[in-house]
């Protein structure tokens, strides 16, 4: 005679927060990929910088106020998103739609100060092949913070309405270990697009 093990798991959850989430394993794989654009993008930045003996070709280093304000606004922006993931693993519905707030605008003011970075960069993306590599680098970043920036303005739409479920805290704490990999990623570009066309 066969026994057959049968257990209910209705009761079991229906989210989770970090690696028991599919969600987040989705944005690890995201995060691999686009990894490896930047990676591709650096190295060819820094072939062309040891094949040239001026660099960079044409044009000066870019303005530093622009990339430097940005740099100090993402390391702060790791308080509140912090922050931000402590109240949505507590479900604190009121705390986390303020900290989807201010993170939205964070973003937003960042875009904008993308947007000076670019005016500033001092060579066009067609002058040469160091101004083709700059403009692709931020452009390569640039998407990652607009894509991010979406993603928080519709968490915090969503959080006001019917659909900020318990699940939804889960999305939350995904989009805040995104948030993360933009800023951490940021950083070693800041130093090479900022500092070492000085060197």
């Amino acid at each position: 005679m066969k026994q057959q093990i049968v257990q209910n798991v209705g009761e079991l959850p229906t989210y989770g927060f970090g690696p028991r989430s599919g969600p987040w394993w989705g944005a690890m794989s995201f995060m691999a990929l686009e990894g490896m654009g930047f990676a591709i993008a650096v190295g060819a930045y820094l072939y062309l910088y040891a094949v040239n003996p001026t660099w960079p070709i044409g044009a000066s280093p870019p303005d530093l106020w622009p990339g430097s304000v940005e740099t100090t606004l993402y390391l702060l922006s790791i308080i509140p998103n912090q922050y931000t993931n402590r109240v949505a693993r507590r479900h604190n519905l009121r705390k986390v739609r303020v900290c989807l707030i201010i993170m939205s605008l964070i973003g937003i003011v960042l875009l904008v100060l993308r947007g000076f970075e670019f005016a500033h960069l001092n060579t066009r993306w067609d002058n040469s092949a160091y101004g083709s590599v700059v403009w692709l680098i931020l452009s390569l970043h640039t998407t990652h913070l607009a894509t991010d920036l979406g993603d928080t303005i519709v968490l915090t739409v969503l959080m006001f309405t019917s659909h900020a479920k318990p699940r939804r805290f889960s999305d939350v704490t995904d989009n805040v270990f995104y948030w993360n990999f933009v800023v951490l990623a940021w950083l070693p570009l800041y130093i090479l697009l900022d500092w070492v066309p000085r060197l």
